[in-house]
């Protein structure tokens, strides 16, 4: 989803013409948006207490969080979403940790392996993640905040009085607002009041929305959709697909022996195939090997052809690649103008676990 604000062209005019083109985005925010927003008071911060585990710290409450202003973002590592909020999350951890905020990483699962913690604790360090960070792995944190949605930004003031809350990407300016009001308010001063600037890479890039034209699309019956082949009579037991069917936008087939199970397509036999028929500049696989320590070889295309300087980050210019564990794999970053497209993936050895396509 796309929630960055607008602004009308001519308040956008005068600022360019009072500041230049280069603070335009910083003017807009601050200026436009006006001094006199009163967050409201949303109830209490609730309590971290059922968290299976913490990572990055020792365990924190809501009580001795006391003092301080307190950003609970809500995320789980192969949401696509969340990825993409994630160089703010690092900004703002850096920036404002010494002016009195703390921020709470909890992950809370979507697929089963992101309850191990052995995965989370890799995943938090490979990202980046340095703050705190409650896993939540049967859902008890998320549960007493009431939460429904990956990502979720809830912000507390010094007194552990909740006074903001965001759902999904952006909006990072005003949550970056919402941080320095509720700061300015506990008394810290000579704030910079600057909105930090990121630079994200891989996957943090955000979704090019004007070209977006496909949704997330679970492989796994429980959530499934846009699947031709799909016959429930199959369900659960092997079954050699044929493929070759034709694609309409945003439909998908299976080629080889798979087994669609609730929670994803599994792979029995080498040379499977999935082929996917989407419009957007990226495309995105969660996937994993179905045994722990294995990999699995694959090959991408695009349109029939190697994707070359089309490929993601996580395929060379031959559209080949390896899954080595189960996280989200970026397998096309197309450059240019963007059209409806066939994306295929063969995987050259049997034993993945193909969960979910996500795009940008």
């Amino acid at each position: 989803m796309s929630d960055e604000p607008r602004s009308d062209d001519s308040a956008a005019d005068a600022v360019i013409e009072r500041e230049g083109r280069g603070g335009l985005f910083r003017s807009l925010a601050h200026r436009l948006a006006g001094d006199q927003n009163v967050l409201p008071d949303e109830g209490r911060l609730p309590s971290f207490g059922r968290a299976t585990s913490w990572l990055n710290s020792e365990p924190l409450t809501a009580e001795g969080l006391r003092g301080r202003v307190v950003l609970v973002d809500f995320w789980t590592y192969t949401c696509i979403n969340w990825l993409r909020t994630l160089p703010y999350l690092r900004a703002w951890a850096e920036k404002y940790e010494d002016a009195g905020l703390t921020i709470v990483g909890v992950h809370t699962p979507e697929f089963g392996f992101e309850s191990d913690l052995r995965n989370v604790m890799l995943q938090t360090r490979n990202l980046g993640v340095r703050y705190p960070v409650a896993v939540d792995s049967d859902y008890g944190v998320w549960n007493d905040f009431a939460n429904h949605y990956w990502p979720a930004i809830y912000l507390a003031d010094a007194n552990g009085r909740l006074r903001f809350h965001h759902f999904g990407e952006g909006e990072y300016a005003m949550t970056e607002m919402a941080i320095q009001q509720l700061l300015m308010e506990a008394g810290a001063s000579d704030l910079d009041t600057d909105l930090v600037m990121v630079e994200p890479q891989g996957l943090e890039v955000a979704a090019d929305w004007r070209s977006l034209g496909s949704p997330e699309t679970y492989l796994g019956y429980r959530q499934s959709s846009g699947f031709v082949s799909e016959q429930s009579e199959h369900y659960d037991r092997p079954h050699v697909y044929a493929g070759g069917r034709r694609l309409l936008r945003n439909t998908w087939d299976l080629t080889g022996d798979w087994t669609v199970a609730s929670h994803a397509a599994v792979l029995n036999e080498p040379n499977g195939k999935i082929s996917f028929a989407f419009h957007a500049r990226d495309v995105n696989l969660v996937m994993g090997p179905a045994q722990a320590g294995a990999s699995v070889p694959f090959r991408v295309t695009l349109d029939g052809h190697p994707v070359g300087d089309a490929g993601g980050t996580d395929v060379d210019a031959d559209g080949l690649g390896v899954v080595t564990g189960q996280n989200t794999y970026q397998l096309v970053r197309q450059p240019g103008q963007v059209g409806d497209s066939v994306f295929e993936i063969e995987f050259l050895e049997a034993g993945v676990e193909a969960y979910c396509f996500t795009f940008g």
